[in-house]
């Protein structure tokens, strides 16, 4: 009796399944080490807040085959950090950058190092990646704010440090990563940690704020893995309103710029124009651009015949243009 073809096929598809799962690999010495002069804790060793016992291990895993390409992501970090890349000219402006993952990993390379030709080579701006947490397994469904409010804080600290000026850091999120930016955005001085030290004393608003096919909605448009990792899998109409963040724009939000493609099928360029309209509403200065095709995730590497490959010259663009108004510090 002939078997039928969905056993023959079983074999291979057992072992396309290995394949995809050897194609990732742990690689935790590509990160830069505790104490080295790029990588910045943003608490003192024990005292991150809400977190208790020694610091875990983070887990950093490369997706690529192509040694040219590293696509690594990171997570169970309970201890963030940032790292810095720094530019050989610096012109006094630096963003925290903010990758995505969907609030179950952090993006290294595509939302992360791949940015460093453009924006701090070429640009000079200094860039500082956030390693943050993320909410799966927590009760606090604030500490990604908690870690990126500190992180501005700990920028503008030691501005001397790093040839910048402390009016003019920025932030810069992408997809979940962008939910995150835009949380800081308006919740700047929400207090989601307790202050212990001078550092806190330091406002956390970003002066400009760059979101790259974010997050924003947590209703109608939202990424359901993202909703669902930060919110739970039933969350009421109220706890999605709050972290929606077109209804959580203020006036003294930062001037915002947002960049999505139109045929994002994993974060609708819904979420970019809910934002827009609430931006606009509140009177906050806000820049953005919808490209035809891009779709999702896609950063920096993108094909040269898309014009969606000229949002970075874009956004090194408008940057000094904002900057050129009064800071707003609270």
């Amino acid at each position: 009796m002939r078997r039928p073809l969905v056993l023959s096929l079983f074999p291979f598809l057992l072992l396309a399944c290995g394949l995809a799962r050897a194609a990732e690999h742990a690689v935790p010495d590509t990160e830069p080490a505790a104490g080295a002069a790029d990588r910045i804790a943003l608490w003192p060793a024990g005292e991150v807040p809400g977190e208790a016992g020694p610091a875990s291990v983070p887990n950093v895993v490369e997706r690529s085959h192509d040694p040219a390409l590293p696509d690594r992501y990171i997570d169970n970090v309970s201890a963030p950090y940032l790292v810095v890349y720094r530019p050989p000219r610096p012109n006094g402006s630096a963003l925290l950058v903010v990758p995505g993952g969907g609030y179950q990993r952090i993006v290294l390379d595509k939302e992360g190092t791949a940015l460093v030709p453009a924006f701090v080579e070429q640009g000079g701006v200094t860039l500082f990646v956030l390693r943050y947490r993320l909410p799966a397994g927590r009760s606090d469904r604030q500490a990604a704010l908690a870690d990126a409010q500190r992180a501005m804080r700990v920028i503008r600290a030691d501005a001397s440090r790093w040839q910048i000026d402390p009016q003019r850091v920025g932030v810069m999120g992408f997809s979940a990563g962008g939910h995150v930016a835009a949380r800081l955005s308006n919740g700047f001085d929400a207090p989601v940690y307790p202050h212990r030290d001078a550092i806190d004393a330091l406002s956390a608003r970003p002066d400009v704020a760059l979101l790259i096919y974010p997050v924003i909605d947590m209703g109608a448009h939202a990424h359901t893995g993202s909703r669902a990792r930060l919110l739970g899998p039933h969350p009421d109409a109220a706890l999605q309103a709050r972290f929606s963040m077109q209804e959580q724009v203020r006036t003294d939000t930062p001037p915002t710029f947002l960049v999505h493609a139109q045929d994002d099928t994993v974060v609708s360029v819904d979420n970019s124009l809910v934002y827009y309209q609430a931006l606009r509403r509140a009177g906050v200065a806000t820049e953005m651009h919808l490209f035809p095709f891009g779709g999702h995730g896609f950063g920096v590497r993108i094909p040269a015949g898309l014009t969606a490959a000229q949002w970075p010259e874009l956004a090194l663009r408008w940057i000094p243009s904002r900057h050129t108004e009064p800071a707003r510090h609270d």
